[in-house]
This record gives C-alpha cells, structure tokens and sequence, in this order.
C-alpha cells in the first residue's frame, strides 16, 4: 500500500507542472539549408519567405548569435508560379517581395530560379530577372546538388487558414 501512495505521490508531481518545459536546442554552425520554393499560387511565395526568415531571426539571436552568410547558409532553390513574382515587369506588383528578397540577400541568402520552369513554362529570358536572382540549369539537380554537399531540405508548406485563430480556439 504504501508504495502505491508513493507512486501517486509521484505522478501527481510529474502532471502538476504548471507549464511545459523549454529546451534551448544546442543548434551548431554552420547551419545548412536548402529550401525549395514550388507553389501553385504565386502570393504563396509571401509566407514561405517567413519560413526563411525565421531559421536567420532564431540562429542570429541569443543564445547562439550565428553570424548570418558566415555561419548560416541558406539557399533558395525557386521553380514554381512564384517566378513570376520576381521579373523585373512584375516589381511594382510584388513590391514587398522584391523587397524582402533584396534584405535577405544581404543577410547571405541566396536565390536560385530554375532557368528550364523560366523559359520553357513561363517564357522569360535571363535578362527579365533582377541582379538579385541566379538562374540555374533545373530546379530539381540543383536540389539534389546541394543536398550533397550537406544542406538539409526545407520544403515549406503554405495552407490557407479557412478560419479565424479566434474560432479553432
């Protein structure tokens, strides 16, 4: 008797916690990631950068203070709708991604759009992209390229909420 009034004493500890616990995870550098952008709407594009953005806002904060194009290496590999987002005809269109792409940039970042999508789908020619943007021969070698060289695989998946945060709650 007396070992099961210790063993609930116990557990009731265990589930008494008030919150959950944080766990810094000890991220190393260099941190290595490829991430392949193929939506089939080009505004997609949008919350995918976020997904970007947020590996170089956690990596270059405290506790690890990564230095981004130093110890941060990311790169966009770009081969779908979303190509059209990032023609020099379409910059007042998508302003904001012109813009957010042009400060990632800086942050080290590097943007790849598949030239075989560009031409053969879309019909652009390499003068119709910013100084930004690199094309590449196809989306799909380059993938597998640089996951060779060690860069994991960041695919993002961007949903359409069909309901307010207030109503799933």
């Amino acid at each position: 008797m007396k070992g099961v009034v210790i063993f609930l004493v116990l557990v009731s500890f265990v589930f008494a916690q008030e919150k959950p616990k944080f766990v810094q995870t000890p991220y190393e550098a260099p941190f290595k990631a490829v991430v392949e952008f193929y939506f089939d709407e080009p505004e997609k594009i949008r919350p995918a950068l976020e997904w970007v953005s947020n590996i170089i806002y956690v990596l270059s904060r405290e506790p690890y203070d990564f230095i981004p194009g130093e110890d941060i290496d990311i790169v966009v590999i770009i081969h779908g709708t979303e190509i059209t987002t990032l023609v020099k005809k379409n910059r007042e269109k998508y302003r904001d991604i012109w813009d957010r792409i042009e400060s990632m940039e800086m942050y080290g970042v590097k943007f790849k759009v598949c030239s075989m999508a560009a031409e053969l789908i879309y019909g652009y020619k390499p003068e119709d992209f910013p100084p930004f943007i690199e094309l590449v021969p196809s989306a799909i070698t380059e993938l597998l390229y640089w996951q060779h060289k060690g860069y994991a695989l960041l695919i993002p998946r961007v949903y359409e909420r069909k309901k307010a945060i207030e109503e799933i709650r």
